[in-house]
Protein backbone atom coordinates (compact mmCIF):
# COMPACT_ATOMS: atom_id res chain seq x y z
CA UNK A 1 0.00 0.00 0.00
CA UNK A 2 1.58 3.52 -1.22
CA UNK A 3 1.34 6.30 1.83
CA UNK A 4 2.06 8.84 -1.03
CA UNK A 5 -0.02 11.55 0.78
CA UNK A 6 1.39 10.67 4.31
CA UNK A 7 4.68 10.57 3.51
CA UNK A 8 4.41 13.90 1.34
CA UNK A 9 2.14 15.53 4.66
CA UNK A 10 5.17 14.64 6.73
CA UNK A 11 8.18 16.12 4.42
CA UNK A 12 6.24 19.11 3.62
CA UNK A 13 4.97 19.85 7.88
CA UNK A 14 7.99 19.55 10.19
CA UNK A 15 6.65 17.19 12.78
CA UNK A 16 9.27 18.12 15.31
CA UNK A 17 7.68 19.98 18.27
CA UNK A 18 10.34 22.99 19.44
CA UNK A 19 10.39 23.78 15.18
CA UNK A 20 7.08 23.77 14.93
CA UNK A 21 4.97 27.31 15.10
CA UNK A 22 1.82 25.71 16.23
CA UNK A 23 3.76 24.20 19.23
CA UNK A 24 4.37 28.00 20.37
CA UNK A 25 1.15 28.93 19.45
CA UNK A 26 -0.26 26.25 21.89
CA UNK A 27 2.29 27.51 24.47
CA UNK A 28 0.83 30.86 23.95
CA UNK A 29 -2.66 30.33 24.02
CA UNK A 30 -2.54 27.84 26.81
CA UNK A 31 -0.47 30.38 29.26
CA UNK A 32 -2.83 32.84 28.53
CA UNK A 33 -5.92 31.35 29.11
CA UNK A 34 -4.55 29.94 32.54
CA UNK A 35 -3.90 33.32 33.74
CA UNK A 36 -6.94 34.52 32.09
CA UNK A 37 -9.09 32.43 33.91
CA UNK A 38 -8.38 32.45 37.62
CA UNK A 39 -10.25 29.62 39.07
CA UNK A 40 -13.31 29.51 36.36
CA UNK A 41 -13.26 33.69 36.96
CA UNK A 42 -12.70 35.54 33.87
CA UNK A 43 -9.89 38.06 35.41
CA UNK A 44 -11.89 41.06 33.39
CA UNK A 45 -14.92 40.46 35.87
CA UNK A 46 -12.60 40.16 38.72
CA UNK A 47 -11.37 43.78 37.61
CA UNK A 48 -14.81 45.54 37.42
CA UNK A 49 -15.56 43.82 40.78
CA UNK A 50 -12.19 45.31 41.93
CA UNK A 51 -13.37 48.92 40.59
CA UNK A 52 -16.64 48.35 42.71
CA UNK A 53 -19.29 47.41 39.71
CA UNK A 54 -22.37 45.39 41.78
CA UNK A 55 -23.00 43.08 39.53
CA UNK A 56 -19.64 42.12 39.11
CA UNK A 57 -19.23 41.17 42.53
CA UNK A 58 -21.88 39.46 42.79
CA UNK A 59 -20.98 37.27 40.03
CA UNK A 60 -17.41 37.03 40.92
CA UNK A 61 -18.62 35.84 44.56
CA UNK A 62 -20.92 33.23 42.31
CA UNK A 63 -18.57 32.09 39.91
CA UNK A 64 -16.03 31.90 42.66
CA UNK A 65 -17.55 29.99 45.21
CA UNK A 66 -18.85 27.60 42.29
CA UNK A 67 -15.68 26.12 40.77
CA UNK A 68 -14.13 26.36 44.60
CA UNK A 69 -16.87 23.73 45.58
CA UNK A 70 -16.31 21.99 41.55
CA UNK A 71 -12.63 21.73 42.18
CA UNK A 72 -13.00 20.37 45.86
CA UNK A 73 -15.61 17.66 44.71
CA UNK A 74 -13.34 16.42 42.19
CA UNK A 75 -10.46 16.11 43.96
CA UNK A 76 -12.27 14.71 46.57
CA UNK A 77 -13.98 12.06 44.51
CA UNK A 78 -11.50 11.42 42.55
CA UNK A 79 -8.03 13.28 44.08
CA UNK A 80 -5.85 10.71 44.80
CA UNK A 81 -6.67 8.30 41.29
CA UNK A 82 -6.22 11.18 39.40
CA UNK A 83 -2.90 12.66 40.73
CA UNK A 84 -1.73 9.20 40.42
CA UNK A 85 -2.66 9.04 36.78
CA UNK A 86 -1.04 12.60 36.31
CA UNK A 87 1.92 11.20 37.43
CA UNK A 88 2.69 8.14 35.84
CA UNK A 89 1.36 10.15 32.88
CA UNK A 90 4.68 12.77 33.78
CA UNK A 91 7.21 10.08 34.72
CA UNK A 92 6.32 8.58 31.26
CA UNK A 93 6.76 11.39 29.04
CA UNK A 94 9.56 12.73 31.01
CA UNK A 95 11.37 9.26 31.06
CA UNK A 96 10.47 9.03 26.88
CA UNK A 97 11.53 12.36 26.23
CA UNK A 98 14.82 13.15 28.02
CA UNK A 99 16.18 9.28 28.55
CA UNK A 100 14.78 8.04 25.57
CA UNK A 101 15.17 11.44 23.04
CA UNK A 102 11.78 11.55 21.73
CA UNK A 103 10.61 15.43 21.27
CA UNK A 104 7.31 14.94 21.32
CA UNK A 105 7.15 13.87 25.06
CA UNK A 106 9.31 16.76 25.95
CA UNK A 107 7.33 19.26 24.41
CA UNK A 108 3.79 17.68 25.66
CA UNK A 109 6.30 17.08 29.10
CA UNK A 110 7.18 20.43 29.28
CA UNK A 111 3.18 22.05 28.80
CA UNK A 112 1.98 19.23 31.22
CA UNK A 113 3.98 19.75 34.45
CA UNK A 114 3.39 23.11 34.77
CA UNK A 115 0.04 22.46 34.22
CA UNK A 116 0.04 20.09 37.20
CA UNK A 117 1.78 23.13 39.35
CA UNK A 118 -1.03 25.18 38.85
CA UNK A 119 -3.99 22.35 39.13
CA UNK A 120 -2.12 22.10 42.43
CA UNK A 121 -2.36 26.01 43.31
CA UNK A 122 -5.74 26.02 41.63
CA UNK A 123 -7.03 23.25 44.44
CA UNK A 124 -5.17 24.79 47.02
CA UNK A 125 -6.86 28.48 46.24
CA UNK A 126 -10.18 26.47 45.79
CA UNK A 127 -10.26 24.92 49.27
CA UNK A 128 -9.62 28.38 51.16
CA UNK A 129 -12.55 30.53 48.97
CA UNK A 130 -15.51 29.09 50.51
CA UNK A 131 -16.76 31.41 53.08
CA UNK A 132 -14.96 34.22 52.27
CA UNK A 133 -15.56 37.67 52.65
CA UNK A 134 -15.86 39.59 48.53
CA UNK A 135 -12.71 41.92 49.32
CA UNK A 136 -10.77 38.92 50.85
CA UNK A 137 -12.01 36.89 47.85
CA UNK A 138 -10.87 39.39 45.12
CA UNK A 139 -7.39 39.88 46.98
CA UNK A 140 -7.33 35.46 46.99
CA UNK A 141 -7.62 35.25 43.06
CA UNK A 142 -5.58 38.21 42.00
CA UNK A 143 -2.44 37.07 44.45
CA UNK A 144 -3.32 33.41 42.30
CA UNK A 145 -3.23 34.77 39.11
CA UNK A 146 0.09 36.36 39.86
CA UNK A 147 1.21 32.92 41.32
CA UNK A 148 0.30 31.14 38.27
CA UNK A 149 1.45 34.23 35.87
CA UNK A 150 4.94 33.33 37.67
CA UNK A 151 4.82 29.82 37.36
CA UNK A 152 3.79 30.73 33.45
CA UNK A 153 6.91 32.89 33.31
CA UNK A 154 9.30 30.19 34.33
CA UNK A 155 7.59 27.68 32.42
CA UNK A 156 7.96 29.86 28.99
CA UNK A 157 11.55 30.83 29.93
CA UNK A 158 12.40 26.94 30.52
CA UNK A 159 10.46 25.44 27.32
CA UNK A 160 11.99 28.47 25.00
CA UNK A 161 16.04 27.40 26.64
CA UNK A 162 15.00 23.60 25.91
CA UNK A 163 13.82 24.48 22.60
CA UNK A 164 16.32 26.40 21.14
CA UNK A 165 18.93 24.09 22.63
CA UNK A 166 17.27 20.65 20.55
CA UNK A 167 16.91 23.01 17.63
CA UNK A 168 20.34 24.21 18.33
CA UNK A 169 21.97 20.49 18.60
CA UNK A 170 19.44 19.19 15.65
CA UNK A 171 20.26 21.63 13.37
CA UNK A 172 23.76 22.75 13.95
CA UNK A 173 25.09 20.14 15.71
CA UNK A 174 23.72 17.45 13.45
CA UNK A 175 21.99 15.55 16.79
Amino acid sequence: MDFFWLNTAFEVIDMRSFSNLWFWIALAVLWSTAAHWVIGVPFDMVQRANRGQDAALRDVETLANMHARRLIHIFDVSGIWATGFIFFALAALASLGFVYGLEFAQAVFLLGFPMSIVWGLSLHSARAIPGMEVGALLEHLRWHRVKVQMVGVVSIFATSMWGMYVNMSVNVLGG
